[in-house]
């Protein structure tokens, strides 16, 4: 899987979970970026991913994740 397609399917993620089509991701944006991300949230949109890439994502790895290019990765390194 290329990181372009790790991307667009992480961007359907996030535009179902925050239920906005206007989300694009970059590797910088962050929680800050996006206005309804909150810890509640974080929660699903983890779950979420998981559900679309059929892997578990390490506890310690959901915590220290700073932004979605560190999620792309992590994603990318457990897909292998």
């Amino acid at each position: 899987m290329t990181r372009e397609e790790v991307y667009e399917r992480l961007q359907n993620v996030f535009r179902d979970v925050f239920d906005d089509e206007s989300i694009v991701l970059h590797d910088e944006t962050t929680a800050n970026d996006i206005e309804d991300w909150d810890s509640f949230e974080h929660i699903n949109l983890v779950v979420s991913v998981q559900d679309e890439f059929s892997f578990k994502i390490p506890m310690g790895k959901v915590v220290t994740m700073k932004n979605v290019g560190e999620m792309v990765d992590l994603i990318m390194e457990l897909g292998e």
